[in-house]
């Protein structure tokens, strides 16, 4: 079924012949057309606020009909920032201002998601809006994964808001901004004297070993301030974040981490393998440097298979790290020789 030319005038912001198709008594005004999008959805979508006022002029328009995709005018609307045709539906008493679409997302996850404040405003001014709805994240945990810092702090303002509701996987608002590196939410959250700042997610992966893993040395430094912070806690695969730094090369987050006087710089994960032998494996000369100069490290312990950091960096032929390992007195003299 194609678009009526209601729905094309009002896709296209033509408020003149809106009003006009409306005056005739052969309009089906809530006519939907393709993907069930009706002309007041298409004006909505598309921010025209004097055709959204027109079409609500009208009785015989459902101001909260969605589409095929189960969106309706105030949800397109937030997605898209209207805020003068959100203003108006929010107006509506018949509007349902916290309906998801299929996939769980609210108006209001939505605008969170796009880091629209003002919408967000203006959808929490309604009572009927919850704040920390559930879908797959909550519109905290939408706007802290985006480094919407302006949104964390409206959101955050609210006494219904948990800055420590996880969503999938047990993951946290804090989680999130700590996985993209986004200091200033960090900070934001960490200023809220209920945040856990240590919840792991379901592999018992912390916030920490999230800012590890991706080599963000800000919000390394921020966790690392924390007294409730334990920098050398093992996810269920038993590596810590000071191995998840050296495995990917972060030679800023492994100096920060080398620096707490409670990370074991020689902890095996359960397969046996160090911080030094994940650097050694994929070749991070700088990371392999630094956990050389410490004293507890042993240069040649081998993983649950026998494999030693000289041996995984020489089978992937990581040259450099190879000579750095050489040069180790108490390296295997034994495998040393056969190696080379």
């Amino acid at each position: 079924m194609g678009n009526t030319p209601l729905a094309w005038a009002a896709r296209n912001g033509h408020e003149r012949v809106v009003r006009m198709l409306l005056g005739r008594d052969d309009i089906e005004p809530d006519k939907p057309g393709e993907c069930g999008q009706t002309p007041l959805l298409l004006a909505a979508w598309n921010g025209h606020e004097g055709v959204v006022r027109a079409l609500l002029g009208r009785d015989d328009v459902s101001p909260d009909k969605p589409d095929r995709d189960g969106q309706t005018p105030l949800w397109l609307a937030a997605d898209k920032g209207h805020e003068g045709v959100v203003g108006i539906l929010l107006g509506r008493a018949d509007i349902n201002p916290d309906r998801p679409d299929p996939n769980g997302m609210t108006p209001l996850s939505q605008a969170a998601f796009n880091g629209n404040e003002r919408v967000v405003k203006l959808l929490l001014e309604r009572d009927d809006v919850n704040p920390d709805k559930p879908d797959d994240e909550t519109p905290l945990s939408w706007a802290a994964s985006y480094g919407h810092e302006g949104v964390v702090e409206i959101l955050l303002g609210r006494d219904d808001v948990n800055p420590n509701k996880s969503g999938q996987y047990n993951i946290t608002p804090l989680w999130l901004a700590a996985s993209d590196g986004h200091e200033e939410v960090v900070k934001v959250l960490l200023g809220r004297d209920n945040i856990n700042p240590d919840m792991p997610d379901l592999g018992g992966q912390a916030p920490l070993a999230q800012a590890a893993y991706g080599g963000h040395e800000g919000v390394v430094k921020l966790l690392l301030e924390r007294d409730d912070v334990d920098p050398d806690r093992p996810d269920d695969g038993g590596k810590t974040p000071l191995s998840w730094a050296a495995r990917n090369g972060h030679e800023g987050v492994v100096k920060l981490l080398l620096g707490q006087d409670n990370v074991n710089p020689d902890m095996p994960d359960h397969h046996g393998q160090t911080p030094l032998l994940l650097a050694a494996r994929n070749g991070r000369e700088g990371a392999v440097k630094l956990l050389l100069g410490q004293d507890n490290v042993n240069p040649d312990m081998p993983d649950n298979r026998g494999r030693t950091p000289l041996l995984v960096a020489r089978r992937n032929r990581h040259k450099d790290v190879v000579k750095l390992l050489f040069k180790q007195d108490d390296a295997n003299p034994v495998k040393r020789r056969k190696l080379s």
